[in-house]
C-alpha cells in the first residue's frame, strides 16, 4: 500500500519494508523473526493506522500480529507484548476443556481497520488439527482482544443447533481466510468463511454446520451478527468462500440497492441485500444425493441460484470428456466409469469422486465491479479426484511411529504413498535428498506455503516423523495390537482425529500427458 509517498510491503520471509514511492530509496526494513527460525507463508499485504501523530503497520507473520512505527521501522511496544498479539488469542476455552495454542495459526490476508478496531481472520490446517476459525477485532492502540465471533457456536448461542453437542470443543476452520470489506457508514464488515474440518468428511459433524461456508455481516464495533447466508450446508467438498466480497450498488426494479456481490469456488454469483442479506434473484434448494461415507449425513439439500449464470461448468459429464486424442479419451472414459459423479454435490467415496470446485472456479484473487454493475472475474476449471480411504484399513500390519504419524498428519494432502498431487502438495518421496533432518523439522515446526506448521506435535514425535521422511527410521515398531484401529477414539477436544482421509491428496484430474482431463477451452 502507499501512505503519503510511501510505500509499505512485504518480501518473500514476510520483511516488512518500507520505500520512497518516487526514488525507490528503502527507508527502512522490519525482520518479525530475527533470529528465529522463518515462517513462510501466503500474506497479501497490510493494513495502515493513524490517529494524529501515531501511524502504524499493523500485519501478521507466522502466528503474530506485529504493530510497526511508520517512520522508524520499530515494533510499537505498548501495542501487545512488546508489540505483538499472538494470534491464539481469543481461540481458545480452556475452562470448557480444551486448548489450541501450539496449533497453526497464520493469516493470508490483512485485517481492515474500522475507527480503532483491527478487524482479521485467519488461515489454517484444514485436517483435522484445525483450530477454530473465529474472527476477532483487536484494539489498533493497545493490541487488546475487543470482540469474538464464533464460527462453530458456543453452547447458548444461534447455530449451535446446526452441530452436534459440543462440537466447538473439537472442529476447527470454518475460517475467513479470504479477506474483507468494511461498509464503513453501516459500520458493517463484510466477509465469507471456509469450511469446517475436514475436509471431504464430516460424518462426526452432522448437521448445517453453521457458520461455515457463510456470507457474514457483523457488526464492526461489537461483532455481533447482522445477517448470514450459507453457500454450502455440510461442506464435503472444500467448498470455501475464495474471496473478499466486493460492495457496490445496482438498479434492480427500478431502485438503487446497495449490495455486497460474492462469487464462490463453484464459480456461482451471489448478489445479496447488504442490509438483510436477502438474495436480489431466485435460488432454489434442491434435492441433492444423500449417500455418502459410512456414517456420513449429507445435507439434504443445496442452493441453486437461478441467476447469474455460473462463471463455470458445474459437473463433469461423458460428452465434456477430453477429446484431445483417442489415447487420452479412454485413459479420462476408463476413470471416469469407475467413479461417482454426474452431480456437482456427490459425497466423497472410497472409489473416488470428480469434483470441479475444490481449486475454485472464483479464483483467489478476487473480482473487480464497474459502477455501471459489471463483474469482472478471472474463473478456474478443473476437475479433481478426491478419493477416500478408511484410516482403520491400516490395522492389518504393525508400523513404525513414523508411518503412523504421516498417515494421520501428512497423508491427507500428500498421499497415502507420498506421491504428492501438484506443486502446492509436492511428492515427499526421498525428500531426505533435498532436505536435511534440521530444514524438515523447521518446516514442520513453523509451516511452509500451503502447509500449516505442527507445533502440537511432540519433538520426539516430529523426529520420528522426520526419520521416516527420510528414510531412515531406527525406532522400534510400535507395540499394537494387530486388530486395533491406526486413529484413536478421542473426539472430545482438539485436534480432532479423522477416520476418512483423501488417499492421493488433493489430485487434479489429468490424462496420461498431464493436460486437464475434460475438453477444452481450459
Amino acid at each position: 500500500i502507499m501512505v503519503n509517498d510511501i510505500l509499505y510491503g512485504l518480501t518473500p520471509l514476510l520483511k516488512l519494508f518500507a520505500v520512497n514511492a518516487t526514488t525507490g530509496k528503502e527507508l527502512w526494513k522490519f525482520d518479525p523473526f530475527r533470529n528465529d527460525e522463518p515462517s513462510a507463508h501466503p500474506t497479501r499485504g497490510v493494513t495502515y493506522w493513524e490517529s494524529g501523530n501515531d501511524k502504524r503497520i499493523l500485519y501478521t507473520a507466522g502466528s503474530f500480529l506485529y504493530a510497526v512505527n511508520t517512520l522508524t521501522g520499530e515494533l510499537i511496544k505498548d501495542f501487545g507484548n512488546d508489540g505483538m498479539v499472538d494470534l491464539h488469542e481469543g481461540l481458545s476455552h480452556d475452562s470448557l476443556g480444551h486448548n489450541v495454542t501450539k496449533l497453526s495459526v497464520t493469516a493470508t490476508s490483512p485485517g481492515i481497520v474500522y475507527k480503532d478496531f483491527f478487524i482479521i481472520g485467519s488461515a489454517l490446517s484444514e485436517r483435522g488439527d484445525a483450530a477454530p476459525g473465529y474472527i476477532r477485532a483487536f484494539d489498533a492502540k493497545s493490541g487488546k482482544l475487543k470482540w469474538v465471533f464464533h464460527t462453530v457456536p458456543l453452547p447458548g448461542e444461534a447455530g449451535y443447533e446446526t452441530w452436534p453437542k459440543d462440537a466447538y470443543k473439537r472442529f476447527g476452520s470454518a475460517n475467513s481466510w479470504a479477506g474483507m470489506v468494511l461498509d464503513e457508514k453501516r459500520g458493517a464488515v463484510y466477509c465469507g468463511t471456509g469450511s469446517p474440518s475436514s475436509d471431504f468428511y464430516g460424518g462426526d459433524r452432522a448437521g448445517q454446520n453453521l457458520y461455515g461456508n457463510c456470507i457474514l455481516s457483523l457488526d464492526a464495533s461489537t461483532g455481533k451478527l447482522n445477517w448470514y447466508f450459507q453457500t454450502i450446508h455440510h461442506d464435503l467438498w472444500d467448498r470455501d468462500i475464495p474471496c473478499q466480497p466486493n460492495l457496490t450498488t445496482v438498479k434492480h426494479n427500478g431502485h438503487a440497492v446497495d449490495v455486497v456481490v460474492q462469487t464462490t469456488k463453484d464459480g456461482l454469483i451471489y448478489v445479496l441485500n447488504r442490509d438483510n442479506g436477502t438474495s436480489l434473484f431466485p435460488i432454489e434448494e434442491r434435492a441433492v444425493p444423500t449417500i455418502g461415507l459410512p456414517g456420513e449425513k449429507p445435507w439434504p439439500t443445496q442452493k441453486f441460484p437461478l441467476k447469474p449464470a455460473p462463471l463455470t461448468r458445474q459437473v463433469l459429464t461423458e460428452d465434456e470428456i477430453t477429446n484431445l486424442s483417442p489415447e487420452a479419451n479412454a485413459f479420462v472414459k476408463k476413470r471416469f466409469v469407475t467413479t461417482r459423479s454426474g452431480d456437482k454435490f456427490m459425497p466423497p467415496s472410497l472409489e473416488g469422486t470428480l469434483v470441479f470446485g475444490v481449486g475454485g472456479g472464483a479464483e483467489w484473487g478476487g473480482n473487480a465491479v464497474d459502477p455501471s454493475g459489471i463483474l469482472y472475474q478471472n474463473a478456474n476449471e478443473m476437475v479433481w479426484d478426491i478419493t477416500m480411504i478408511d484410516m482403520n484399513s491400516f490395522n492389518k500390519e504393525l508400523m513404525s511411529q513414523g508411518k503412523r504419524l504421516y498417515l494421520t498428519n501428512c497423508a491427507g494432502c500428500h498421499g497415502v504413498n507420498r506421491k504428492g498431487a501438484s506443486q502446492e502438495y509436492p511428492s515427499l518421496i526421498n525428500i531426505g535428498d533435498r532436505l536435511d533432518s534440521k530444514q524438515l523439522q523447521a518446516i514442520l515446526k513453523n509451516g511452509r506455503g500451503r502447509m500449516p506448521s505442527f507445533q502440537h506435535i511432540p519433538d520426539k514425535d516430529r523426529s520420528a516423523l522426520v526419520s521416516f521422511l527420510r528414510n531412515k527410521e531406527t525406532l522400534p515398531i510400535a507395540k499394537k495390537p494387530v486388530d486395533s484401529p491406526l486413529v484413536s477414539t478421542k473426539k472430545n477436544v482438539f485436534p480432532y482425529e479423522m477416520p476418512y482421509i483423501s488417499k492421493y491428496g488433493f489430485k487434479r484430474f489429468f490424462d496420461p500427458n498431464g493436460y486437464p482431463a475434460m475438453r477444452p477451452p481450459w
